[in-house]
């Protein structure tokens, strides 16, 4: 990762994604209870937004330790996988709760959940990177 700037970022987002995230399933909770459908949108997009704000914060933890160092294209699918996060986090639960609030966007909530999904593949992506990448020879030893 470069610099600390996107790890900032990235924890930016997750504190307020996570304060919104529970802010909004207090609304789901609290004042929402006379609209089951609403209520349930609004939790489903508090939930997802919870726990894509963890698995951010589990990508800080691994980019700042950095074991990808070194590890060029594990790195940069890292960081794509945390910036995908982040999007699908925004587009997906904000889809659902301005769907629960009446405003008739939904074709954000696939998009975002689209983005989410593509998240997760390219940490796994990452992951493969880097066993590539254990699996070759040191310059000078390859075999024969």
């Amino acid at each position: 990762m470069t610099g600390l700037g996107s790890l900032a970022i990235w924890m930016i987002c997750a504190g307020f994604g996570g304060a919104l995230a529970i802010s909004a399933a207090a609304v789901g909770d609290h004042l929402l209870a006379s609209d089951p459908q609403a209520a349930m949108l609004v939790r489903t997009g508090a939930a997802y937004a919870i726990y894509h704000c963890l698995a951010i914060l589990g990508l800080i933890a691994i980019a700042a330790h950095r074991p990808l160092a070194g590890r060029r294209l594990a790195d940069r699918l890292l960081r794509l996988a945390g910036w995908l996060f982040i999007a699908g986090t925004a587009l997906f639960s904000g889809g659902l709760w301005m769907l629960a609030a009446g405003l008739g966007v939904g074709g954000l909530a696939p998009v975002g959940g689209s983005l989410l999904i593509l998240g997760w593949l390219t940490l796994a992506a990452s992951g493969a990177a880097c066993v590539r990448q254990d699996r070759k020879p040191p310059p000078g030893k390859e075999i024969p």
